[in-house]
């Protein structure tokens, strides 16, 4: 169920006495940037402990539980108290949450069906996070895909890929090491690419969209799913390129 909350200007996906689960738009920052100078724009309202993690909101604390890039669209959890959240957190760094994304990627030759494993560093440097894959160290970096559909005219390729780690960047660098960078990626991808389809299929962003998390409830213990649909201006794209929204 969709609604409105005193606690973000977000849609609503989910809300219970322990949990919020919003659909966060892309541009929308998780939590602001203490290094701003301006007011910046998050998913949830009032202002940010960024030492707790937590926003004081009208409508009470909501400590973030996990975060979304500026650029990526869909799920993000929050928590209504401190119990709740370190329990969610605890779950998070178990790798018992299952987050699923819809990513659209250029190039082809992907199977069916796969599993991408790679030993990612993350860099920090002149106030920018890059993150690269590191050849000859054991993995630290899961992800599982399924191809939805492939694109031959435009060579674009719609995958949902399940995290099972949660590494900076993560999708996009591990895309786009497989010579398979995602659309709108003005880090990773390529240029030329993304401005040619931005002029062919009208896509002006990174296409990369959180579409389900899964986990276990921290007070019922029962699995709790939500899911948020591709907003508007990717099932365009996807349209566009004569693919079918999922």
């Amino acid at each position: 169920m969709i609604s409105a909350s005193a606690m973000t200007h977000c849609e609503v996906l989910h809300e219970d006495r322990f949990l919020i689960v919003v659909n966060k738009p892309h541009g929308v920052l998780s939590h602001p940037n203490s290094k701003a100078g301006k007011p910046q724009m998050a998913a949830f309202e009032g202002s940010y402990d960024h030492d707790r993690r937590s926003f004081k909101t009208p409508g009470g604390n909501v400590w973030l539980i996990h975060r979304l890039d500026q650029d990526t669209s869909g799920v993000l959890l929050g928590a209504k108290d401190e119990r709740t959240a370190a329990a969610c957190r605890e779950s998070f760094e178990a790798e018992q949450v299952r987050k699923t994304y819809l990513a659209l990627c250029i190039g082809g030759g992907l199977k069916s069906e796969g599993v991408w494993l790679d030993h990612l560093i993350t860099s920090h440097e002149r106030h920018q996070v890059r993150t690269s894959v590191r050849h000859g160290p054991r993995p630290n970096a899961e992800a599982h895909y399924r191809l939805i559909e492939h694109s031959a005219v435009h060579r674009l390729s719609l995958v949902q890929i399940e995290l099972i780690t949660g590494k900076t960047h993560q999708i996009r660098v591990q895309a786009a090491s497989r010579r398979l960078p995602l659309v709108g990626d003005d880090v990773y991808g390529s240029f030329d690419l993304n401005r040619k389809l931005r002029q062919s299929l009208g896509a002006k962003r990174l296409f990369l969209h959180a579409h389900e998390l899964r986990l276990k409830h921290p007070a019922s213990g029962q699995m709790l799913s939500v899911k948020a649909p591709p907003p508007p201006d990717l099932i365009a794209v996807l349209e566009a390129a004569g693919l079918k929204a999922p």
